[in-house]
Formats: C-alpha cells, sequence, structure tokens
C-alpha cells in the first residue's frame, strides 16, 4: 500500500490549472467562532489570533475536534485544510457531517477521511456514505490526489441536498450520489452537524493497521481555516417542521453554482476518477454481488478494477473490519476514538 504518487503528465496539470481558474465559487466564509464550538482535547484547539482559523492537535494523549453549533437540514460544509507533514502513519483527519450524537442507531453521515502514511508516501482519503444508520452497507471509495495536501491548504466541501450529495476538493466534483427512490432510508434525511476531528486510527489507517502512529514525531497538526456553513439549521426532533421551516433554504442551495455539475465539472470528475480512484463499492461485485442502486457503472472505470472493487494494478484498499469512531474520551491516551 501507498506507491508513491506518480507524476502527473503537463496536459492533466493544465486541465486542473484551467478548471479552477474559471470554475470558482463566490463563498461567504465565516470566523471559527461563529459556527463552531470546541468539542474534544483540552488544549489541542488552538485558534488564529483573528479567529478566522484554527489548528487541531494530536499527541500521545489526546486527538481534538470541534463541532457545528448548530444541526442542518441539507447544506454546503466546506473548509480550507492543511494536513499534517512528514511521518503521519496511523493518523486520520477527519471532515464529516453526523449526527450519531442524536440517532445513535438510525444515524446518518456524509464525510472526507484523510489517511495519514509513512514519510514519503502520500496522503490517501476516503469518502463515505450513510444514511439511517446503513453501517452494514457502506459505500465507501478511495483516491489519492494530484497535489500533496501538507504543503498548502486546499479546499474540501460537502453539498447535501434533498436530490443529490456532491463531494468536492477545490471546485473539482469528485464524487456524486443521485438521491433515487429504490435507496428509500439509506439516503440521509435527518439534519446533521458538521464535524472536524484528528486522531489515532493505528488499528486500520495505514495498510491494514502494519504502520502505526509513532508518537516520536508529535504533534499531529492540521490547519482549518475559511468556513462556509450554508444550511437550515434545524431541531433534529422535529423533523416535520424542519422539512417545512427549510423549504425556501433548500430552494436556494440547489440554485447555487456549486449544485450544478456542469458539463465541463463532470469532465474534470471522470478525469480524476479515473486517475486518482482506486476503490469503490460500486464496482465491489464480492461484497455487493447487486450494484447499489445509486451507482452509475461507468465502462472505462470498471475495468480498472477488479471483482474486488479494487485496481487491477497500483493502488490498495486495507479496511477496519468494522466501523470506526472517531470523538473519543478525553482520558484516551492513545486512540481518539469514540462514536460519530
Amino acid at each position: 500500500m501507498g506507491r508513491l504518487l506518480p507524476l502527473i503528465p503537463n496536459f492533466s496539470l493544465f486541465f486542473f490549472c484551467f478548471f479552477f481558474s474559471a470554475s470558482s465559487f463566490n463563498l461567504s466564509t465565516i470566523s471559527f467562532d461563529q459556527g463552531y464550538n470546541h468539542l474534544f482535547g483540552e488544549g489541542n484547539l488552538v485558534r488564529s489570533s483573528d479567529g478566522r482559523s484554527v489548528r487541531i492537535l494530536l499527541d500521545r494523549y489526546t486527538g481534538a475536534g470541534f463541532i457545528s453549533a448548530n444541526l442542518y437540514k441539507h447544506g454546503f460544509f466546506s473548509a480550507n485544510i492543511k494536513l499534517p507533514a512528514e511521518y503521519t502513519a496511523g493518523v486520520v483527519v477527519a471532515f464529516y457531517t453526523s449526527n450519531g450524537d442524536v440517532f445513535e442507531k438510525t444515524h446518518d453521515e456524509l464525510d472526507f477521511e484523510f489517511l495519514g502514511d509513512v514519510t514519503g508516501k502520500p496522503w490517501r482519503f476516503q469518502t463515505n456514505v450513510y444514511g439511517n444508520g446503513s453501517t452494514s452497507r457502506g459505500r465507501e471509495e478511495r483516491y489519492r490526489l494530484w497535489f500533496d495536501p501538507t504543503k498548502e491548504f486546499h479546499r474540501y466541501s460537502i453539498l447535501w441536498t434533498a436530490k443529490n450529495i456532491i463531494f468536492y476538493v477545490d471546485e473539482v466534483p469528485i464524487r456524486e450520489v443521485v438521491r433515487s427512490a429504490a435507496m428509500g432510508g439509506d439516503y440521509p434525511s435527518k439534519p446533521m452537524a458538521l464535524y472536524a476531528t484528528i486522531w489515532d486510527a493505528s488499528s486500520w489507517a495505514t495498510s491494514g493497521g502494519k504502520y502505526k502512529v509513532d508518537y516520536d514525531y508529535a504533534p499531529f497538526v492540521s490547519e482549518f481555516s475559511d468556513f462556509v456553513l450554508d444550511g437550515c439549521p434545524s431541531d433534529p426532533l422535529q423533523l416535520s417542521s424542519s422539512a417545512a421551516a427549510c423549504a425556501d433554504k433548500d430552494a436556494e442551495l440547489e440554485s447555487n453554482d456549486y449544485s450544478v455539475i456542469t458539463p465541463l465539472r463532470r469532465a474534470a470528475m471522470l478525469k480524476f476518477r479515473r486517475k486518482y480512484m482506486y476503490y469503490s463499492y460500486c464496482y465491489d461485485t464480492l461484497r455487493y454481488p447487486i450494484t447499489m442502486p445509486e451507482c452509475v457503472i461507468v465502462s472505462s472505470e470498471q475495468s480498472r478494477f477488479k471483482d474486488s472493487g479494487r485496481l487491477k494494478f497500483g493502488g490498495s484498499h486495507k479496511k477496519g473490519s468494522k466501523r470506526r469512531s472517531r470523538v473519543p474520551p478525553v482520558t484516551a491516551a492513545s486512540d481518539g476514538q469514540a462514536s460519530a
């Protein structure tokens, strides 16, 4: 697991650079205190002097995290993020929405999970979609990046509407899930909060747990800035009233630029997935003999994967045997894991 990133042909760099310059979103950012609260890790969340950014740290005593002050019925959740550098095996940085604190057995979740590695090998990341506690039907994909996420900030975004879910890296859509009736409760539907955490996932994150967190390299620091919380604040226990109250905000979300995958964006998404995706549940016929209803099978993608959903050549996919939790009790000295 964990090959060095291949050199990217000039035409690919030109394509992505052209795409970014032509497709930047018009976003209104907020300060940390305008939208978030410290979640765990006493002393391991550090605000900037102007309040526009924060650092969260993992050391041998605890990880750290923050949570949005409100839960939202749909929304656009975004931040510029820079990941820890050098040896980061076993470290996970997560940026995700969830309502697991309210609906423990039927929670919804949308997430980016960034997976560290040994020195000289790149961070990888995965996206997940869970609805109504459907963790046994995890809709997981794993990818590499076309840049070094430790050198500078890049924007990571999750769009969630009643119609679709889009994950973005910068302004490139990397994954879309279009709601279908066949998904039923597997499509996230209840209000969720936005979380960001850093934690010790030595048991599974790097080469299936072969490489652990080495605290000689601590603290591991991830930085977040330019926050965006654009959604309808909702009471998760008043679902019927939330739907009515959020109708106007839902319409506004669906009319925004980031809610539409234009032909140029779709071309960028297909290029990203063709070059950098190394596992998809949609092509994992061993785990899912019957393809999930939302999967769009792209022949040029499918030809690259084994029936395990892994690349035929290069890449790897080793996952834990059960769902991981990411909000640890403060007393945890080595891992930082709890219910998400």
